[in-house]
Parts: structure tokens; sequence; C-alpha cells
């Protein structure tokens, strides 16, 4: 990729690919899967609303722009197989955060579910951050029920810390008395990254 900006806000945004999908800047041609997977009540069951077109376009402007001002951010996610566009993985910085490290996080059309494909592209993303922004630690948030997303934390060796509470923090941007306000965090340090790489 030559150093020159592209005009679709890619500069900058690394391919990285596992064995069935391509981590990738987002494009244009993604906008229409995207508002279709935000759309989606089965996708966005544990968001507050599922997001119009508008404001599925607004949340891939506001990832480009994570990507200009941090250097990462979500990838738009390919799988290789066919070209579709099935989503998003990677780790960003959230502004509402109770954190302050990056939060690694996915959301793949439905289609693209139950074939551990988070968890592959996650895992991915998880390595760019420690391997090539030498990021110190990782956090993942769900909200309490949601079961799924849960299990590929554990898969990737995020951890709870105080895995006897009933949640960690309440979301500030749910409101109050909202059931899907109650959070977990899931996290993982570089440190314990690496020790799990080493040979032996």
């Amino acid at each position: 990729m030559g150093h020159h900006a592209r005009m679709d806000g890619s500069a900058g945004v690394p391919r990285l690919r596992t064995d069935r999908l391509l981590l990738r800047a987002w494009r244009p041609a993604d906008r229409a899967p995207f508002a279709a997977l935000n759309a989606d009540p089965e996708v966005t069951e544990f968001l507050v609303t599922p997001l119009d077109r508008a404001e599925s376009d607004a949340l891939i402007e506001r990832i480009e722009q994570r990507w200009r001002e941090d250097g990462f951010a979500q990838f738009a996610v390919e799988r290789l197989e066919d070209g579709a566009f099935i989503g998003f993985i990677g780790a960003a910085k959230l502004p509402w955060a109770p954190d302050t490290v990056p939060e690694i996080g996915w959301r793949l059309a439905r289609d693209a579910w139950g074939q551990g494909l988070a968890t592959e592209g996650a895992r991915e993303a998880m390595r760019f951050a420690f391997d090539t922004l030498l990021v110190p630690e990782l956090v993942s948030y769900t909200t309490v029920t949601n079961e799924r997303s849960r299990r590929v934390m554990a898969k990737l060796g995020l951890e709870r810390i105080n895995p006897a509470a009933p949640y960690d923090f309440l979301h500030p941007r749910i409101p109050e008395g909202h059931p899907l306000r109650p959070h977990v965090t899931y996290r993982r340090t570089r440190e314990d990254w690496l020790a799990a790489r080493a040979p032996g």
C-alpha cells in the first residue's frame, strides 16, 4: 500500500488475514451490508435499539475517525470464501468506557454466527494489538445476559477479575432501569498473552 492517502479513508489500516477472514479498511460498499446487519433485531438484541441507515453510516465514520486519530479501531471483516462483508472486529478506544485501555469487540451478521468466526478474527485482532500496537492490556465489555459474547471472551483468554459480582459497571449510555445496563468487564494483559505464547 502506498503512502499517499486513499480516498476511502483506508490510509494506514493494515490488512490482517486468518484462515477464513480478511480484516481490512472500510469501503463505501460496506455501508449497505453494515446497515442491514445493524437493523437485524437478532444482531442488535443486546444493543438498546437497532440502528437506522444514517446511524449505521455515522458509526462507520466514527470508526474511520478513530483509525486516523488513534492509529487503530475496528476492522471491516470480509469472508475470504465469498468476499462478503460480515461485520467488524477489533480493538478501539471507547469514549464512554470505564477503562482507559482499548476494548476488543465484534459484531457479525447473523449468517456468520456459530462458526467460530468472531473468535478467529478477534484472536488476530488481539495479536495485532499486543504484537504491533504493544498495548499493555485489553478489555472487553458486554451486557450480563450476552452469553454468546461471554463465551468468545473466555475463548480469547480474557477473564473477569471478580467473577462473583453480578455485574461490573452500569453502562453510562444506557438508561437507568434498562435490562441491558448492567455490564461485565473481561480483561487480558499483554504480559499474560506473551507468557501463553512462550514455548514450554
